[in-house]
Order: structure tokens, then C-alpha cells, then sequence
């Protein structure tokens, strides 16, 4: 990996260090060659301290360490781009990241859409809201919707009407994130089943 200490008089390069599951950014820190050959040989994140001067690999006094999945260097070859698997929270006050932030998952529009079907669930105004009538009339019902547009689904499946069998196969999906909920579960729940069925 050609990276380029000697562009900063410090020949130190920022490191952002990205989850590599839930791929948020979890903190940034520099590194010299020193540090990087350390953090290739151990498999552990090593920086270089600016303040302490020194090597410092993330973890020596907390055991909190940064493991190694993977190194990329950008297009100038003076950034990298290092995910891990983290143990334990990455900040030093004790959060997960060093903006303050949980380290969740999210999987976009689709966690957004989980918040809004939880908050109309707790709303429970059935008069203005489907999802809220949804769950007044108990898991009997929301099973049978699913069931139902799992059918239509497979219905658009045989037809050749594009837009009907995508529109189908959001209503089961929007379906189905209502009757996890119902079930007490979420997304995620589904996410960890398919990772472990994968290794």
C-alpha cells in the first residue's frame, strides 16, 4: 500500500475508523509508519499520539481495542480508511463514538419507517391512522394482512406489470415491519438471523 506520510511535515496521515457492520464512523485519529506497520503486524488500530508523542494502540489501558478488518487508502494516498470491529465503546468518555452517538444499526429509510410505524403504534389514534388501526384490531389481523399481500405479491409475480409487483412488494414489506413489531421484534431481529445463516 503506497500511502503518503511525507506530504505533512508531522509524516502524519488522518485515519477515519469506520464500523465495519453498521459502518458508522467511530472516531479519527493519525498514524505515521511506525504506528500503521504496528497496526498491520498486530491487527489492532495503533495511532500516533499528537499529544503523548508516542505509539498508542486504542484499547491498551481500557481493552476497548479496534480490530482490523480491513486498510483502504484514498485517491491522493494520504487518508485511510480502516473498518474494525470494535470492542466495547470507542471514545475515551465511554460512548461509542467519539461524536456522542450509539453505534446502531440502520439500514436507512427502512429504520425511518420502523420509528414512524413505533410512534403511531404509541400514538394509537385508529381513527386517522392505518398502522395505529392495525394494531387495535390485534396480530390476528396484521397476519392476515401480511398473508394477503404475500399472495399478491406472487399474483405480480406471474403477471408482467413491473410496477405492480414492486408496489406489491412494498406493501408486504411495510407489512411485515408492522407485524415485527406486534411480535416485539424489528428489523434487526431478521438481519441477525440471515448474518448468522451466511458464516
Amino acid at each position: 500500500m503506497n500511502i503518503d506520510f511525507n506530504k505533512n511535515t508531522d509524516h502524519l496521515v488522518p485515519v477515519i475508523i469506520q464500523d465495519n457492520s453498521t459502518k458508522n464512523v467511530l472516531m479519527l485519529g493519525y498514524m505515521n509508519q511506525e504506528a500503521f506497520n504496528k497496526t498491520v503486524e498486530s491487527n489492532k488500530v495503533t495511532f500516533f499520539s499528537r499529544t503523548k508523542k508516542r505509539l498508542w494502540t486504542k484499547g491498551e489501558e481500557s481493552s476497548n481495542y479496534l480490530n482490523v478488518v480491513s486498510i483502504q487508502n484514498d485517491c491522493d494516498n494520504d487518508t485511510l480508511l480502516i473498518q474494525v470491529n470494535p470492542v466495547g465503546p470507542t471514545c475515551h468518555k465511554g460512548t461509542d463514538t467519539c461524536w456522542g452517538e450509539s453505534n446502531n444499526q440502520s439500514y436507512g429509510f427502512l429504520t425511518q419507517l420502523e420509528e414512524v410505524i413505533k410512534n403511531r403504534r404509541e400514538a394509537g389514534n385508529a381513527e386517522n391512522s392505518y398502522v395505529a388501526s392495525l394494531f387495535e384490531k390485534g396480530i390476528n389481523k396484521i397476519a392476515q394482512k401480511v398473508g394477503e399481500e404475500a399472495v399478491e405479491i406472487v399474483i405480480e409475480a406471474k403477471d408482467n406489470n413491473d410496477d405492480l409487483f414492486l408496489n406489491e412488494g412494498a406493501d408486504l414489506l411495510f407489512h411485515y415491519l408492522i407485524l415485527l413489531q406486534a411480535k416485539g421484534f424489528t428489523l434487526q431481529d431478521t438481519v441477525k438471523i440471515l448474518e448468522n445463516r451466511h458464516q
